[in-house]
């Protein structure tokens, strides 16, 4: 039965990310930004634990200075440039089930989600409650119709990966989404048996596109700095 056991909060970061050295503890705006999603799981009073999934003691020490645990070192195999995420929460549920804990509910909160919101955890479990969906995760829109996207060529050319869409209104193309790159609820069996999040076991979020920024590049980097101050003189975010 639901409601014995925990709920949990595990945020993965490595420390051998690539495209943005140490991206999971750089600085944004002056602090760690693995600072903001610890901050923001412990406020939303949503778990029982917050814990951070890592191979790195910098990180693990970072994490621990912000209130996070970090109760295990993560294995060498869920470390590299291949791992994926459900694989990383899977062992965490399963270490914690080891440990005698009882799990309920799992959220998965990734360490670059400056504009996550404690609402935004909150309203997103009571939807994964309500709609029996296995996962609930954070979704936006596409800023224009992926329909009529075009790639460059070897020769620096242009070419329509959907030619036959050119003369089409984007008012009259489907609406596409991506993921939102933030929170990630389910239950701990869908977790554990690694069910495809983009499919009809999830339930998806929308966010507005403003609260929402890839962290991949320097340039994602200088923008959601932008974007966060910009925000921080309005009354966007909490």
């Amino acid at each position: 039965m639901k409601g014995r056991g925990i709920k949990l909060c595990v945020i993965p970061a490595r420390g051998g990310s690539q495209r943005i050295p140490r991206k999971n503890i750089k600085d944004f705006l002056g602090k760690p930004i693995i600072a903001y999603s610890i901050e923001v799981a412990l406020q939303s009073g949503c778990f029982d634990k917050v814990i951070v999934s890592t191979d790195d003691e910098e990180i693990a020490r970072i994490a621990r200075q912000y209130g996070a645990e970090v109760p295990f070192v993560r294995p060498a195999e869920l470390s590299n440039d291949f791992a994926g995420t459900l694989p990383v929460i899977k062992h965490a549920i399963e270490w914690m089930e080891t440990e005698g804990e009882q799990v309920d509910w799992v959220c998965c909160l990734y360490a670059t989600a400056p504009f996550v919101q404690a609402t935004l955890l909150q309203t997103g479990f009571k939807q994964l409650q309500t709609t029996g969906a296995d996962y609930c995760f954070s979704v936006t829109t596409f800023g224009t119709p992926i329909q009529r996207a075009f790639r460059m060529t070897a020769k620096n050319r242009l070419a329509m990966f959907h030619p036959e869409n050119f003369h089409k209104r984007s008012q009259d193309l489907e609406e596409a989404f991506h993921d939102a790159g933030q929170f990630y609820w389910g239950s701990p069996g869908a977790f554990k048996e690694e069910r495809a999040i983009y499919s009809e076991f999830s339930s998806p979020y929308l966010l507005p596109r403003y609260l929402v920024q890839d962290l991949d590049t320097e340039e994602d980097w200088t923008r959601a700095e932008l974007m966060y101050q910009a925000f921080l003189k309005s009354d966007l975010l909490e």
